[in-house]
């Protein structure tokens, strides 16, 4: 591997690592997680509203629509009065004066119209519909006729507001603007967007509806906003810089039916070269929630809506808008980090700070964009974040399931080798078999089958297969009942311990019943093969050898393999044990030092011997659990003896081993303590 590889393996063998731990979920989980993944990316594009573009998308719609009112009101310019547009409107004080309240009265406005065509304003737009006959209709029809000013006259069709006017009402307006044909007044949609209750956008273009009021006005004034021709993007509303202050400061129309003339040269120093609005501004009609209203809970008039849009247009400030691409391109990016996250392996404090990062970072960058004069509007900030929690939930839920997996695999492997409880503390705390070595005080256990190499060379490979693997499955199974670790297969031989890398108070009581389970599980064994094939050579019995000392346990080996295991003296005395076992005419044999340390009373002493290589005498215990206590302590008498007086020493045990004629080991205790040094020793040869 070059260095360069060797970097790239460095620095994102994480990602390869959570990828593969994905993947070990299972096909069921990994197709969840897939399908998760999708259903996030659909969330993290579609949260505004549904592929259709029509329905509100549940849930995370309204919460769209707060987060970029919330954005919108914070990033509006703050000015000061606009005097390029102003509002002459109907108030309730004037219907209270005039005594009318519906339809608003046309004779103020006819007088109001040629007034204000005295003042040489850049256009006129009024936000009235005359959709039902009036008295005053002829004087309004001839002072609109007469006007030298453009006037945009407010225009609205069943099939576009059908919430503003009937069939008959429309048909009533169609013959007032077929009347004005020929002069300088100019029907205009007045038609506003209300999508989702509140008036953020500009109302599409419809065909058949004539321009937007706004855009009639400065079309008629010689100054058409052709940027804004095809525009459909969110209005752009704007904050008082002064609190009490208003962006349009209204005119009641009363002001201008019949106007002192030595205020006429102010007037029109006033409304001079303006864009002029008329309609209303009355409590409870024509009310308009906007961008701002969930934020400063003003409703203002529809009115002041056209104001705004005027205003947009003067000071040309076109929202740019977001391609679908891009939201397509968010929507996967919020996706893949979401993944990319979940995958890191990162302390959780590291992480938390990271996804809080991304939190501000996704949460931060619509109101960025919207400073910079974007259009934020259908930008699915929170699809982002809901998207991004649930593919970094997808992930890591699988992820731990395939911990979960590995973990059961782990523990179901090492439960082969230690027990399941052990397994599970390992995979807990990996540190227990962490490289090298500590020195613990072990229980030994040491077992081998009689005869068995002679045997593999009589019969075929594949039996002598299948016997072994049935004889050291019986075997290992004996172990890990009883809380022990196994720690190596030596051909037919079983070595295993108590005590590492976790110690238990009852260890020793634990080894010494696996030590003695084991040459019973042995003999079941032998009856096994004799049952199975009478034509098999006899199976010998299974030795076991049983000591408690000091070793070093740990994992040793190399760079590439290796093994945890138990190393030192004890082990050797363990497997000399069992081999002595042959000399002894035993099954199973235990040192002093384990006897004592087991807890059990069911030891029986059997001599003093110094083992092959060994220089050191051991004292020998075996296991009998059924053993009568009055022999038993016959042979802690005789043990005494031994040192002192080997001749009374063999009466006891002859005495002994006469009671019990098909015990050979006894008739051997004998012979040893017959034969042995001054000291009562036996030197096996």
């Amino acid at each position: 591997m070059n260095d360069t590889s060797a970097s790239f393996a460095a620095r994102f063998g994480w990602l390869t690592r959570g990828w593969h731990n994905v993947r070990e979920a299972g096909t069921v989980q990994l197709a969840l997680t897939v399908m998760l993944l999708g259903v996030a990316l659909l969330i993290a594009r579609y949260s505004w509203v549904l592929p259709d573009g029509t329905e509100p998308t549940p849930l995370t719609s309204e919460a769209e629509r707060a987060l970029y009112d919330l954005r919108a009101y914070y990033a509006a310019d703050l000015v000061e009065e606009d005097k390029r547009v102003v509002l002459v409107v109907y108030t309730d004080q004037t219907l209270i004066a005039a005594r009318k309240r519906s339809p608003l009265d046309r004779g103020l406005l006819a007088k109001t119209l040629r007034t204000l065509d005295t003042f040489e304003p850049k256009a006129i737009g009024i936000d009235i519909l005359f959709d039902q006959p009036q008295d005053e209709d002829e004087e309004l029809i001839a002072a609109l006729r007469s006007m030298k000013t453009p006037v945009a006259v407010a225009y609205a069709a069943k099939a576009t507001n059908p919430d503003d006017i009937e069939y008959e009402q429309q048909q009533f307006l169609e013959a007032f603007m077929a009347r004005l044909e020929g002069s300088n007044a100019q029907p205009a949609s007045i038609r506003l967007d209300n999508t989702f209750g509140a008036t953020r956008l500009w109302p599409d273009i419809r065909p058949g509806l004539p321009p937007l009021l706004g855009r009639v006005m400065l079309a008629e004034a010689g100054e058409p906003a052709k940027a804004f021709a095809g525009y459909e993007g969110a209005i752009d509303y704007r904050r008082a810089k002064y609190q009490d202050s208003v962006l349009f400061p209204p005119a009641q129309i009363d002001l201008f039916v019949d106007p002192d003339p030595e205020i006429l040269p102010f007037l029109k120093e006033q409304y001079a070269g303006k864009y002029i609005l008329i309609g209303g501004d009355i409590v409870d009609y024509d009310r308009v929630e906007t961008t701002f209203t969930s934020i400063n809970g003003e409703v203002p008039a529809g009115i002041a809506v056209h104001a705004e849009i005027i205003a947009q247009m003067l000071d040309n400030r076109l929202l740019r808008p977001i391609e679908t691409w891009v939201l397509w391109a968010m929507a996967a990016l919020v996706v893949v980090i979401a993944v990319l996250t979940a995958l890191l392996e990162w302390p959780a404090r590291r992480l938390a700070l990271f996804g809080v990062a991304q939190l501000v970072l996704f949460q931060g960058t619509p109101f960025l964009l919207q400073f910079q004069n974007v259009d934020t509007y259908g930008l699915p900030v929170v699809g982002w974040l809901i998207g991004w929690i649930i593919v970094f939930t997808a992930v890591t839920t699988t992820a731990r399931a395939s911990g979960a997996v590995q973990r059961n695999f782990a523990t179901g492997a090492l439960g082969k080798y230690i027990p399941r409880d052990i397994a599970q503390a390992i995979i807990e705390k990996p540190e227990l078999l962490s490289l090298g070595g500590e020195k613990r005080t072990i229980f030994v256990l040491f077992s081998d089958l009689e005869g068995f190499t002679k045997m593999s060379h009589a019969i075929a490979p594949e039996m002598v297969a299948k016997l072994l693997n049935r004889y050291l499955d019986v075997l290992s199974q004996v172990v890990l009942d009883h809380g022990g670790v196994i720690d190596k297969f030596v051909g037919d031989a079983v070595v295993a311990f108590w005590g590492a890398p976790i110690s238990r108070p009852d260890d020793g009581m634990r080894a010494a019943r696996a030590g003695y389970a084991m040459w019973q599980a042995g003999e079941a064994f032998r009856a096994e093969v004799a049952a199975m094939d009478p034509d098999l050579p006899p199976i010998g019995k299974t030795r076991v050898g049983l000591h408690y000392g000091e070793a070093v346990i740990g994992n040793f080996g190399g760079a590439n393999r290796i093994q945890y295991t138990a190393l030192g003296d004890s082990m050797n005395t363990a497997a000399r044990l069992e081999a002595a076992n042959k000399a002894l005419d035993s099954a199973v044999m235990a040192s002093r030092e384990f006897a004592e340390a087991s807890g059990l009373d069911w030891w029986r002493p059997m001599g003093r011997v110094v083992l092959r290589g060994r220089a050191r005498p051991v004292e020998l215990f075996e296991p009998a659990p059924e053993f009568p206590a009055q022999d038993r302590a016959a042979l802690v008498e005789a043990s005494v003896l031994s040192v002192t007086d080997r001749a009374a020493a063999v009466r006891l045990v002859e005495g002994v081993a006469a009671r019990h004629p098909e015990d050979s080991a006894l008739r051997n205790l004998a012979r040893r303590i017959a034969d042995g040094d001054e000291g009562g020793t036996y030197v096996l040869g």
